[in-house]
C-alpha cells in the first residue's frame, strides 16, 4: 500500500460515497469556521463596548459613522459565519447535506468579505481616533489590502499553481522535495 489510506485510490483520489464527502467537507467547513468565528465575537464583544467609554462622547461625526458602519459589519459577519451551523441544525437528517455544504460555503465566502470590511473599518476607526484621519485612511486601506491578498489572491494562486500540476498522492514527496534513503 506504500503509505497510502485504504479509503484513497493510487491517483490521489478519494474513495468515498457522495455523502461521505459531503460529511467530510461540511466537518472541514466547520472546524475553519471555528477558528474565525472566535475572531468575529471578539472584534464585536470589544466594538460593543467602545460605545460605554467615557471618550466615546468625544468622537466627531465621521468617526461615530464608521463605528455604527464596523459594528454593523462585524454583526453580519458574525451571522454569515455562524448560518452554516443553523443550517445544518435545521435541515439535520434531511437529506440535504450535499447542500447543505453547497449553501454554507457560500455563506462562509460572504462571511469572509464581511469580515475584511469589519477588520479594515476597525483598523481605519482606532488609528483614525489615534493618529489622525489620513492615517486612518491608509491604514484601513493596508488592512483591506492584506485580506485581499492572503484570502482572495493567495488562493488564486495556489489554485492556478495546482491546475499546472498533477494530484497529491498521500505520502508522496512534495515537488521540490528530496527524499535520502539511508
Amino acid at each position: 500500500m506504500s503509505g497510502e489510506s485504504p479509503r484513497t485510490a493510487r491517483d490521489g483520489t478519494r474513495n468515498e460515497t457522495p455523502l461521505e464527502r459531503a460529511d467530510r467537507n461540511f466537518a472541514e467547513l466547520l472546524q475553519e469556521l471555528r477558528v474565525t468565528q472566535t475572531g468575529v465575537q471578539i472584534l464585536f464583544a470589544f466594538l460593543l463596548t467602545l460605545a460605554f467609554t467615557p471618550r466615546f462622547g468625544s468622537l466627531d461625526s465621521y468617526q461615530r459613522g464608521m463605528y455604527v458602519v464596523t459594528l454593523l459589519l462585524s454583526v453580519v459577519a458574525a451571522v454569515l459565519l455562524t448560518a452554516p451551523a443553523a443550517l445544518h441544525r435545521s435541515l439535520f437528517q434531511r437529506g440535504a447535506k450535499a447542500r447543505i455544504v453547497a449553501v454554507s460555503s457560500k455563506l462562509a465566502r460572504i462571511g469572509f468579505v464581511v469580515l475584511a470590511l469589519a477588520l479594515t473599518c476597525s483598523v481605519s476607526l482606532v488609528v483614525d481616533v489615534v493618529h489622525g484621519r489620513p492615517e486612518g485612511l491608509a491604514a484601513g486601506a493596508f488592512t483591506l489590502l492584506v485580506c485581499g491578498g492572503l484570502w482572495g489572491l493567495l488562493p488564486h494562486l495556489v489554485r492556478r499553481g495546482l491546475s499546472d500540476r498533477p494530484p497529491e498522492r498521500p505520502g508522496a514527496t512534495p515537488p521540490g522535495r528530496r527524499v535520502h534513503h539511508r
